[in-house]
């Protein structure tokens, strides 16, 4: 689901690793929900990522996200991530404020991302976002890309969409799209 319009937007992002497996950082993006503010997202978090061995990593995080000038969309969500083999992931994620809404909303999602020639990569995710039904109905996303690291830039190039259940919430926002994303950093 497009959060800028369908149009394309800046995006930044800074973490700090601490020893022993804990991080914090902060991260921030154009948004465009229509007319008037928010203008913009910027959210904060702490986490902590441990290998379990050498085939599991596991990363749990508290996510604030606030919009400035519409401060009661903010939100918190408590989002954990098992990675397994490095290819595979499961994640969830829970918020009991869901949009600053007083709703509880769970995130579930699974991915891989297999290795191809050249050191490209054929990444694929799907997941399932659930509410309580007096807010909205459940919709599923999916997407799938190709991409690659030169260095310090990462390229992917991904097609990206929702279940009909997705279209019917958000109309033209959720239609499915191709994205090209350029990431600077490590």
């Amino acid at each position: 689901v497009s959060q800028s319009d369908e149009n394309p937007t800046g995006q930044a992002g800074l973490t700090f690793n601490i020893p022993g497996g804990f991080y914090a950082g902060g991260w921030a993006s154009g948004v465009d929900f229509g007319d008037g503010d928010p203008k913009f997202e910027v959210d904060y978090f702490v986490g902590y990522n441990v290998d379990f061995n050498d085939s599991i990593n596991f990363d749990v995080m508290i996510n604030r996200y606030t919009y400035p000038g519409a401060g009661e969309l903010n939100f918190n969500e408590l989002i954990t991530k098992t990675t397994f083999a490095e290819n595979y992931s499961l994640t969830a994620a829970y918020s009991n404020d869901f949009g600053g809404s007083d709703t509880d909303a769970v995130y579930v999602a699974g991915g891989a991302s297999i290795g191809l020639p050249k050191d490209f990569s054929l990444d694929l995710s799907l997941g399932r976002s659930m509410f309580d039904s007096a807010y909205s109905d459940d919709y599923t996303d999916w997407s799938v890309g190709v991409s690659k690291s030169f260095g310090m830039v990462s390229t992917s190039l991904g097609y990206y969409g929702t279940d009909g259940k997705g279209r019917d919430i958000f109309g033209d926002v959720a239609d499915n799209r191709l994205v090209l994303t350029l990431s600077i950093g490590n």
